[in-house]
């Protein structure tokens, strides 16, 4: 968490600042109007700080209020950098262009004011998309025919929740949402594979309720991301013991002829623990007669483990939430979410995650719950 916080403080008051120059440029600013808004400024950057200090100290209305403002902000802010900085791209290059041919490439200069004017409407149009593609779940289905499936069973059904970040601005309603279209597809099985909760956890009773209300014939697993450390790990697993979920911490369980294996996040070295056993040894301990299924909450894929499983479920990457910010995330993790990674023993699906974190929006990474159906065959 200090790392982030470094990187944090480190990065976001060089975005406000590239965005002042952007109004600076198109408006003559006076005195006032520079205090006005760098005072804004400086409390935007502040806020999701105070945020989490807020929940902590149990101030939920006004830890609320600054959630949805800050972070709405933050999400106008970076579509508008986006925006600002792929235009500075543009005009760099028209610029080389004009020099290398000697001539005039651009004979209609729109004016700075124009142009943020321009930009402005965009990002409003585009953060309001963003609105309603967030909260538009959509069921993503994946088939795996096995001969490790017996016929005697059938299909097993699960879906796959990750990264729903209950919390300050994931609530009640989107909850809703996402058990609808769960219970859409009526699982067998049903996973989370990581980041259920946010942050503090006292104000989520309704929606312990309603996720215990869920009940899959065959059980509920789930297992520990990075923020449930970040939110408190023993109130993060209380809440999820609640809500009926049996926790797999570096834990196996067989279900039928199927074997669940979920490893904690690394996050869990933030509280100085380590486990005794590996993610290697975990899954050699289990039947190899069945088919095994590791709950990893980041897409990272250990070498040694390739061979003793036959499906990875992961998340964390949201699909960078807000295009264009999956190229970031894809330099770290090179897999695509909401698709299928064949590797070279079994598969990893990578989910691109059910709620959101920070900004309430997604800009072409559409929250999904996923559906995998487990077939018997060759």
């Amino acid at each position: 968490m200090i790392r982030f916080l470094l990187v944090y403080l480190s990065i976001y008051p060089l975005v406000h600042y590239y965005a002042f120059r952007k109004i600076k440029k198109a408006f003559p600013l006076g005195r006032i109007a520079t205090l006005c808004i760098s005072l804004f400024m400086a409390t935007m950057i502040a806020a999701p700080i105070m945020v989490r200090l807020a929940e902590r100290a149990g101030i939920e209305t006004g830890a609320r209020f600054w959630a949805y403002a800050s972070f709405s902000w933050m999400g106008l802010l970076f579509l508008f950098i986006s925006l600002a900085a792929a235009l500075d791209l543009i005009t760099l290059a028209i610029q080389a262009g004009e020099k290398m041919l000697k001539r005039k490439l651009c004979q209609t200069p729109i004016s700075p004011r124009q142009v943020l004017a321009l930009q402005a409407i965009l990002v409003f149009a585009l953060y309001s998309y963003g609105l309603f593609e967030a909260g538009d779940i959509r069921l993503e289905h994946l088939e795996i025919v096995s001969p490790k499936i017996s016929a005697s069973t059938g299909r097993i059904r699960i879906a796959q929740i990750s990264d729903v970040h209950l919390g300050l601005i994931i609530r009640e309603a989107r909850l809703k949402r996402i058990i609808a279209r769960m219970e859409e597809a009526r699982p067998d099985i049903l996973v989370a594979t990581g980041d259920l909760v946010d942050g503090q956890l006292n104000h989520l009773t309704t929606e312990t309720s309603l996720l215990g209300a869920v009940k899959p014939r065959l059980g509920k697993f789930a297992i520990t991301g990075n923020h449930e450390f970040y939110a408190g790990l023993q109130d993060a697993l209380a809440f999820t013991k609640a809500a009926g979920f049996t926790m797999l911490r570096h834990q196996g369980m067989v279900i039928g002829t199927i074997n669940f294996v979920g490893v904690d996040d690394p996050a869990v070295k933030s509280i100085g623990k380590e486990h005794a056993a590996s993610e290697h040894e975990l899954l050699a301990a289990m039947p190899k007669e069945n088919f095994t299924v590791l709950l990893k909450h980041r897409p990272d894929i250990a070498p040694e483990s390739l061979g003793l499983f036959d499906l990875q479920l992961s998340g964390h990457t949201h699909k960078g939430q807000i295009f264009p910010f999956n190229l970031l995330t894809w330099f770290f993790y090179p897999q695509r979410g909401g698709r299928v990674t064949q590797l070279n023993s079994g598969l990893l699906y990578l989910s691109r995650g059910t709620g959101t974190w920070g900004p309430p929006i997604r800009f072409l990474a559409p929250p999904e719950v996923t559906i995998i159906d487990l077939v018997p065959g060759k």
